[in-house]
């Protein structure tokens, strides 16, 4: 809803929600080092888990569960083990790319205000979840799509998401207490951010670039392209 001048209250036009929308989509970012450690305020990350269960899920089935994460001992423990997951990944680099990736963060573990944990679990809605019969990890794809949701809502709320992918799955299992069955998709850094990176972090130190989008279209059938 926008506010005029006047003081009443009109309904956005199509063209502003699909401008704000788009503003949102393009804005996120993955953040490492921008995190101020300012406290979330609890009707915002309430709207922000909200916006994450509110996404789709195979055979309605919402798999996912979100541990909130504030404990200081916890997550040094978890930074600890991410900083020599990030080791063994460095040591198999060349000496140019490992000095590049020496450069770039990896995660805000400790400079987030909380960390969310979500996990998958497969038996949520069984032993007949509609639409996974045929695809196994459907209930997967539905763990991220929650994922994306909340991520976009943060940004909403002007809050940085950063996804922290240098674990192993067991370790953090056994710091969290998850059950076996569960699997965890994620530990995703949250919290009031400085600022938003105008490029994504990987882009701006040279590690990768972005692909043109219509090199990933293709029309009727899959066409091979050269890799890049």
């Amino acid at each position: 809803m926008v506010a005029p001048a006047c003081g009443t209250i009109r309904p956005m036009s199509i063209s502003e929600r699909v401008a704000g929308l788009y503003e949102v989509l393009h804005r996120r970012r993955d953040t490492r080092g921008e995190f101020t450690g300012a406290p979330i305020p609890d009707e915002a990350l309430h709207r922000v888990l909200t916006a994450a269960h509110a996404a789709p899920s195979v055979g309605l089935s919402q798999p996912w569960d979100f541990i909130l994460v504030r404990d200081d001992t916890t997550r040094r423990a978890f930074r600890d083990h991410v900083n020599a997951e990030r080791g063994t990944f460095a040591a198999r680099l060349e000496p140019g790319r490992a000095e590049l990736f020496d450069r770039i963060k990896v995660e805000g573990i400790l400079e987030s205000t909380l960390g969310i944990v979500v996990t998958y679990d497969p038996d949520r809605g069984s032993p007949a979840v509609l639409g996974r019969h045929a695809i196994a990890d459907a209930g997967l794809y539905s763990v991220c799509l929650a994922i994306q949701n909340l991520w976009l809502a943060a940004t909403a709320e002007d809050l940085g998401v950063g996804w922290v992918s240098f674990y192993r799955e067991d370790v953090l299992r056994r710091l969290l207490h998850i059950p076996a069955r569960l699997r965890p998709v994620a530990w995703l850094c949250v919290g009031p951010v400085a600022g938003l990176p105008g490029k994504p972090d990987l882009e701006r130190v040279g590690w990768r670039t972005r692909i043109p989008v219509e090199d990933v279209m293709h029309h009727e059938r899959y066409r091979e392209r050269s890799s890049r």
